[in-house]
């Protein structure tokens, strides 16, 4: 779902266009905005995956991929235990498939259930481990570098523990056997913005490459054939899709549009209504993540690793049905979290983003779905621009919140800022920069929200930013073309800090519409003030009165909209204000 728009106005920005030495793209639009985004070698557009950093770089990978061997060749249970998203799922099944590509026979997986175990390879899910599964060794994907007490649980029961993980390390780190991950102190690999799945695929190369040494008959494993799941993964976890990111991804994308991925990720494309063979990375983000996203908000994440597994395309569909389902009702769920909680807005004068003065918003509500309230977050930090947490009730004691941010606010800092000075308030905590969550007493609900708040406010120096589009200037007549548009659609990986091009213009209203459910979209028919060009486009999520012949400034990107086999560009409208020209 897009964020409304409204006739507020915003900061633009555009970005500046450095001078190279080399043409990166004979297409002058694309060399413009590519060198606008740091991109400095036409090389780069290769994607060649020779010129990705060496494993041999991470962190205790040589311990790491020793202990992996060693339990290979005693034929050792390997239980692999994952987080319940999107990333948490392809990292287990990548984890999963690559290693029986290596000649792996005793693997077995275990995804925490988020409400009876919460993230991350606690001491209750290494005794459910224990009891289950009796493995001889644990490894950790897309989790782990923060679970100290987890590890001294599985050492317990005489269980050894390889972490793999992203995420930026505590002050303590676990007692494992290895942690493989690129944000641990005195890391010397490059790539800080790989993904849980990232991780998990380069350890998978670095246990190949110790294989190819051996002279092992598993050392022709075909590892790239796990890009797929690595693309899904990483752009559903929104990391930043810097150069290695950018070539994982693209590879991956490469491999699902020429058809090369698993009759999983064909069923998920089919239920969500995408085509893989124009698959894009806004189709993981709108298609795919959210589909195996909503297993572990609502339910179990194994059925996502199943989908992802499976080689059964009849078992396949059905399981993406099922997740399909899910998401349908993650979306009803939402729904009425969202109404509840607009109501609380207004009850509370902060429904208008531009006149209240508050720098932050806390909701609360006892019978909000704990799944659901880190979505309700990101929606009305959108909606505000401003710092949100979402809290529901965690028995009679306690509240779990849900925490998201905008630029300038670290929300993880703020949250440790607060539990420095109220000890006991705080129970735990974790997250990054953007998103965290947390668990409160319920009686120092009010205290945190007078806390928070103050703790924003002087983070920015009691001035709130604007919301800002970073755009990339003006597009002649000649550059709004269907090829143009077709060519930025499959260009790039588009996606966190490495932004889909913007544009902004003003046009001339010809024609308007409310469409869609609700009447809640706007379509409209523009004319450009440059050359009387007249062109379709649509505004999601679109609140704005606008009269015909109205001069509008529009934030836009080059659509593709295709009805009946038929391509068509259009504009995508991201934001619309009254021009203030006749």
């Amino acid at each position: 779902m897009s964020p409304e728009i409204s006739s507020a106005r915003v900061r633009v920005s555009q970005r500046t266009v450095p001078e190279l030495p080399d043409e990166l793209h004979p297409n002058s639009l694309v060399h413009r905005l590519l060198a606008a985004r740091g991109v400095t070698d036409p090389g780069e557009l290769q994607f060649g995956l020779a010129d990705l950093p060496r494993p041999d770089l991470l962190p205790d990978i040589d311990a790491a991929v020793a202990r992996l061997l060693a339990a290979r060749d005693s034929g050792e249970r390997v239980l692999i235990v994952g987080d319940y998203d999107c990333d948490g799922a392809t990292s287990t099944s990548v984890a999963l498939q690559g290693l029986r590509m290596l000649g792996f026979e005793q693997l077995d997986f275990l995804i925490p259930g988020r409400f009876e175990f919460g993230y991350g390879l606690s001491p209750g899910i290494v005794d459910v481990a224990q009891q289950e599964y009796r493995p001889g060794l644990i490894l950790t994907v897309d989790n782990g570098v923060a679970s100290v007490e987890g590890v001294e649980r599985a050492r317990h029961w005489g269980i050894d523990v390889v972490v793999t993980d992203h995420h930026l390390a505590p002050q303590v780190l676990p007692t494992a056997i290895a942690i493989v991950n690129p944000n641990v102190p005195g890391s010397r690999f490059p790539a800080v913005n790989l993904a849980g799945v990232g991780v998990i695929f380069y350890t998978l190369l670095a246990v190949r490459a110790q294989l190819r040494r051996q002279g092992d008959a598993h050392a022709t494993a075909d590892l790239a054939g796990l890009l797929d799941l690595v693309a899904i993964g990483t752009v559903a976890d929104v990391v930043p899709l810097d150069r290695v990111n950018r070539t994982l991804v693209e590879q991956g994308l490469r491999r699902i549009r020429a058809g090369r991925t698993r009759v999983g990720v064909q069923a998920l494309l089919k239920v969500a209504g995408k085509d893989s063979v124009g698959m894009s990375t806004q189709d993981i983000g709108f298609g795919i993540g959210p589909r195996l996203n909503a297993a572990g908000r609502l339910a179990d994440m194994s059925v996502g690793v199943r989908c992802l597994m499976t080689d059964s395309g009849r078992e396949a569909l059905a399981l993406a049905t099922e997740l399909n389902d899910f998401n349908q009702q993650r979306r009803a769920i939402e729904g009425d979290m969202k109404r509840e909680a607009e109501q609380q807005l207004l009850d509370h004068d902060l429904d208008d983003w531009q006149q209240s003065s508050a720098f932050s918003v806390c909701l609360f509500d006892e019978h909000w779905h704990e799944g659901v309230i880190g979505i309700l977050a990101g929606r009305i930090k959108e909606k505000l621009h401003r710092p949100c947490v979402a809290f529901t009730a965690d028995g009679d004691d306690r509240l779990k919140g849900s925490a998201r941010s905008i630029k300038g606010v670290h929300v993880r800092d703020v949250l440790q800022s607060i539990a420095s000075r109220r000890p006991d308030m705080i129970e735990k905590f974790g997250g990054h920069a953007m998103a965290a969550g947390m668990t409160l007493r319920r009686d120092c609900f009010e205290a945190f929200c007078e806390l928070f708040e103050a703790e924003v406010r002087s983070v920015l120096a009691e001035r709130l930013p604007e919301r800002e589009f970073m755009v990339d200037g003006s597009l002649g007549s000649d550059e709004r073309t269907l090829d143009n548009a077709l060519l930025l659609g499959n260009l790039m990986p588009w996606g966190q800090e490495f932004e889909a091009p913007l544009f902004v213009d003003r046009f001339r209203v010809r024609r308007q519409q409310a469409v869609g459910k609700d009447q809640a979209h706007l379509k409209l028919l523009l004319e450009s003030l440059d050359g009387g060009e007249v062109l379709d486009a649509i505004a999601f999520n679109c609140r704005l009165d606008t009269e015909v012949g109205d001069i509008l400034l529009a934030i836009y990107s080059l659509d593709v909209n295709v009805w009946r086999d038929r391509q068509q560009m259009q504009l995508r409208v991201h934001h619309l204000e009254a021009s203030g020209l006749s």
